[in-house]
Order: structure tokens, then sequence, then C-alpha cells
């Protein structure tokens, strides 16, 4: 298994700068595009995006694989599509 450090993602959102719900509405148009089983990187600063993508990620079965807080206080979330 792949530490988080090595999980390479598929594709990359940049939302900082960007406040609620802009983060969220980004993350859902960019997860539907792509394939079952693909990564997604998430660059925020909204203090709310990961209670958002948290709960995203449960309502629709896509997996939360980590979120990270960088030291400049941007917040690095990886969500897996789910499969089917």
């Amino acid at each position: 298994m792949l530490s988080v450090t090595e999980v390479k993602p598929d594709e990359c959102l940049d939302c900082v700068g960007l406040f609620c719900p802009q983060p969220l509405f980004q993350t859902k148009q960019a997860i539907e595009s792509l394939k079952p089983g693909q990564i997604l990187e998430i660059l925020a600063d909204d203090p709310a995006a990961e209670e958002d993508i948290k709960r995203f990620a449960r309502r629709t079965g896509h997996v939360l694989i980590s979120v990270k807080r960088l030291p400049d206080g941007i917040q690095r979330i990886l969500l897996q599509r789910k499969e089917g």
C-alpha cells in the first residue's frame, strides 16, 4: 500500500483564495470529470473546505484519502473517485 506522501494525484484543483461554497462546487465538478479510481488533489485555504469535502465524500461514496495542513495554512486534500 502506498503511503499518503507517495500518492500521485491524477488532477490538481487549486481553490486557494476561494471561499465557501466555491471549493466544494469546484471539487464536485472536478471529481465528476475523473474516471473511477482516479485521485483528485484539492488545495484550499478556506477553513470550511475540509469539513465540506469530508461531508461530500461520505454522501457520495468517494474516498477521502487524506487531509494535510501545510505550513502556509493551505490544506491538501486527496479524494479518490468512487468505483463504478
